[in-house]
């Protein structure tokens, strides 16, 4: 049952990331310039009080560490390539175990 939720919610963060990609992809024909959104801006466009009270509690719960080298650079990414790598590791995740063939490892 797990298996099939990591891999449902993965395809759904997959879909996500492609409609993102066309997005960017759209914006970049229409402006004939590469233009590329960062995660961080569409997080302050959709919810931006979760994004403000994001950084305190990563800094409550985790540590300072974190935010400035890890948290920050994931912001500063695209949208696209960050939810199709998150997407892509709750598929693989998900994925069914493979048969083994002939003789069972020990």
């Amino acid at each position: 049952m797990i298996r099939f939720v990591l891999r449902f919610i993965g395809l759904w963060i997959l879909a996500l990331a492609f409609v993102a990609l066309i997005r960017d992809g759209t914006k970049t024909i229409a402006g004939n310039a590469v233009a590329v959104t960062r995660l961080g801006a569409d997080w302050d466009n959709l919810h931006p009080s979760s994004l403000e009270a994001l950084r305190p509690a990563i800094e409550r719960h985790v540590g300072v560490w974190l935010w400035n080298p890890v948290v920050q650079t994931i912001l500063e990414q695209p949208t696209w390539v960050v939810l199709g790598v998150l997407g892509a590791v709750l598929i693989l995740l998900g994925r069914k175990k493979k048969k083994l063939i002939g003789y069972a490892r020990d």
